[in-house]
Parts: C-alpha cells; structure tokens; sequence
C-alpha cells in the first residue's frame, strides 16, 4: 500500500479500541498511526498478515510486551484485525517523540551528544543480551526519544534461535544475517554503523572492498572510531563487547560536563510525529531524533537572561522586565524578595546544535516549587518545534532556585513559568509566576 492509501485509514478502529488519529509514517509494507490508550497518547504499528510468518511474529511482539527496561519503548498490546476484508497484524506501543533518522539528515551529532546516546543504548542491549535476546535492528530510525529519554523500539526483538536465510536489508545489519544468522554480535555491528552515521551523517561502507574489515572514516574522533573499528570485524566472534565500549567511553565520559540529576538529553521527533521531528539531538533528538512547539502574559515578576555561551549560567537577581545580559564570569546567588527567581540556569546548548537554529524557538517549562524555594517538578507546557531543545530547556529548568513565597506570613510552594527563548547568538528566559 502506498502512503496516500494508509492515509485514508484515519478516523478508522483497530480492534474496536484504537482509533487511528493520524497517520505517522511507514512503508508499503507497514504503517504507524497516532492512537490513543484510555486516555494515553500511544502509536500503532500495522503490518498485512497474509505471510507465512505471522503468527511468529505477533509471537514475539507479544513476548516484548512483557519486558520491561527504561531504555525500550513499551508495548502494550499485540494482536489480529481485519480492515477492508484484508487480516492484519497490530502493535500498540509507547509514543515516541523523535527518532535519530530525523535529525542526521540536517546535522551530525556532536561528540559529547554521542557519549550522551551511547549509555542508555548499550544498558538496553545488555539487558536483552542478559535475557537471551537480540534487538536485531538498530539504526537511527529505532533510536528513539521520549521526553528527557533515550529508547530502543522493542518490536524488532527476537530470539538468535530465530532463522530467517535472506533476511539483511542494509548495512545496519551484520554481514551474516543474509544467512539468518542474529546474534548479540550482530547487535554490535548495528551499533558502529549507527555510530558512523551519527558523527558523519552517512552509513556508507565500502562493502566492495569486503572480505577485509570495513574501516570507519578518519573523520571520526576517538575513542569512537576505535569503537565502531571494533564493532565492524566481518568475524563476528572478533567484535568488541559491550563492556569493551563502556570502558572506551570512560575517558570520553569525564571530559563532557554534564548535570547529575538530570537524564541525558537525546537526540530527539516522533518516529511518530513527522511533523514535529526536525531536531534531537536532536540526543539528542535520537533529537527533526528533532521538530516539534510559547505564550506570555502579566507577571507579578518577571526576569530575563542572555548568553552567547553553551555552557549553563547561574545569574544573579532578575530585572523587573525581560532584557538580554551579557553572562558573567563569577555568578553568584543574591538574596532576593520572598517569592523571586534567585538562581537561574540557561540551557546547555553545543554551538553545532545552534547554528541550526533559524529565528527563534520558544519553549515554555512550569515549574512546581516547595516552600524552600527548590524545584520539585518540571513540565513541558509549550515544547516548540524541536524536542531537542525543549529537552535541554526542561533540564536547565530543573535546576532553577527561588525565594521562598509568602503566604499568611509563611513560607509556602509556588508555581512558575519559564518562558525560554532560544536563538542563533543567544538565550533568553522570562519567569513569570502562576497565581495559586
């Protein structure tokens, strides 16, 4: 089926229970929709069941369903439907916001957003690996973004007992799986050439050149082409290990500053939301893995601040109305008024990733604060065009502190507003407090 007939399944039912809200993307052989789950926003997959295997795979979408990691989207639901007369496989799972394969066509990864993406992708192999299972298909259209989170999708998973003789598709598959070889080892070639692709923006291997060990370009900074070196041994038993790649990144992983209560940022656009995925990363965001949504109203305080710098700034007192500073060398907290923003901290934004910024992005984040001024809870309430950056925004927010407000003469918890507006040069956020 082509992409204008899957569209005219929207307003249609899966199974009298998931409406198909909007077609999100697929192939001629598969589609994915908007649906939702009680009243949880959800994706449905759909697949024709007319082949030989069916049964084998809503057997393991079923299997995956009841696996349980941080870092792999969930599936809810597997099952049979018919539409037009025809049978048909359905997967209902978690809604992603961004996929890889939607930012690296506007931009290659930087290197501290790849030792940002590589952690939770290597803890979800290890984790299948642990269980005697394979994902079987990483690339970047499976690296995924949901909110501040990087995730697997979990319907490619199979077992290595599995054979399935022709079945490599491209050159995200290990060599061997053209012989219906799947293996953890092949999980590790998937993983260099996603590497490969993330840094360079291309997949491309000189397969002609083949029985010799494809060698990743010199473009590639260490210690990831030594990784994705590792990993593309045509000898499946000579690739490197998991482990092998966590003790590489050690030396990487101490040099990237990065903030310790908040998850990675990936980058991130829904695998199942085309419209909104421009950026992740687009880690990031996965983050196009990067593309999706700002408001202001009368505040009884309101402050701004500006940077030209990457890196997180602390800034003293606010001013009373939205102005763009210059960042200060030494920032240090100062005493404010009951009810004041006394701390605020820009997103962390890498250069490679602002210069993809045209105009400016808008990005609201409400903030839950307790009666001593600390951030208890931070939402998204306007995420702009790019989950990328809407990430980073909701990650800076975290870290903002506050005098405590006053009510009755006592200290009591607060509600605000963080109205962040991101451009090319610049950072700008006004505050601005929610009457309780």
């Amino acid at each position: 089926m082509s992409s204008t007939d899957w569209k005219t399944w929207e307003g249609r039912a899966v199974d009298g229970k998931f409406p198909l809200r909007q077609w999100l993307g697929g192939s001629d052989h598969s589609a994915v929709f908007l649906t939702e789950r009680g009243s949880q926003k959800a994706a449905i997959k759909l697949i024709p069941a007319d082949s030989a295997d069916s049964d084998r795979v809503l057997s393991r979408w079923r299997a995956a369903a009841a696996l349980s990691d941080p870092h792999l989207i969930r599936i809810f639901e597997a099952g049979r439907c018919a539409q037009d007369g025809k049978p048909f496989l359905y997967v209902a799972m978690e809604c992603a916001d961004e996929d890889l394969s939607q930012i690296l066509p506007q931009r290659a990864l930087t290197p501290a957003e790849v030792t940002d993406l590589l952690p939770p992708l290597l803890d979800a192999l290890s984790y299948l690996h642990g269980k005697g299972l394979v994902h079987g298909s990483i690339k970047p259209s499976n690296v995924l973004a949901v909110g501040d989170q990087l995730k697997l999708s979990a319907d490619p998973i199979v077992s290595p007992a599995e054979s399935n003789p022709g079945r490599r598709r491209d050159v995200f598959d290990a060599p061997e799986t053209a012989a219906g070889i799947v293996s953890p080892a092949g999980d590790l070639w998937s993983v260099g050439v996603t590497l490969i692709a993330a840094l360079t923006q291309s997949a491309s291997l000189t397969e002609e050149a083949w029985p010799r060990d494809p060698v990743p370009p010199t473009t590639i900074p260490e210690p990831f082409r030594g990784i994705a070196r590792e990993c593309l041994h045509l000898d499946p038993k000579r690739r490197c290990s998991i482990a092998d790649i966590k003790a590489r990144l050690q030396p990487a992983g101490r040099s990237v500053p990065a903030e310790p209560e908040a998850p990675p940022p990936i980058p991130q656009s829904p695998v199942y939301r085309k419209p909104i995925f421009a950026v992740l990363l687009v880690v990031a965001a996965l983050v196009g893995f990067v593309v999706f949504r700002s408001r202001g109203k009368n505040a009884p305080a309101q402050t701004s601040a500006a940077t030209e710098q990457p890196a997180p700034q602390p800034v003293s007192a606010p001013a009373p109305a939205p102005a763009v500073h210059e960042p200060t060398p030494s920032p240090k907290k100062a005493a404010a008024p009951r009810g004041e923003v006394v701390r605020q901290v820009l997103p962390d934004i890498p250069q490679s990733a602002r210069n993809t910024i045209t105009g400016t992005i808008k990005i609201v984040v409400r903030v839950e604060v307790d009666p001593s001024g600390k951030v208890t809870t931070a939402k998204l309430t306007s995420p702009g065009p790019s989950s990328y950056f809407a990430n980073l925004a909701l990650k800076a927010a975290r870290h903002w502190e506050f005098s405590p407000a006053d009510a009755g003469g006592q200290p009591t918890a607060s509600t605000w507003l963080l109205r962040f507006r991101l451009k090319r040069t610049s950072t700008q956020v006004s505050p601005e407090r929610v009457p309780r």
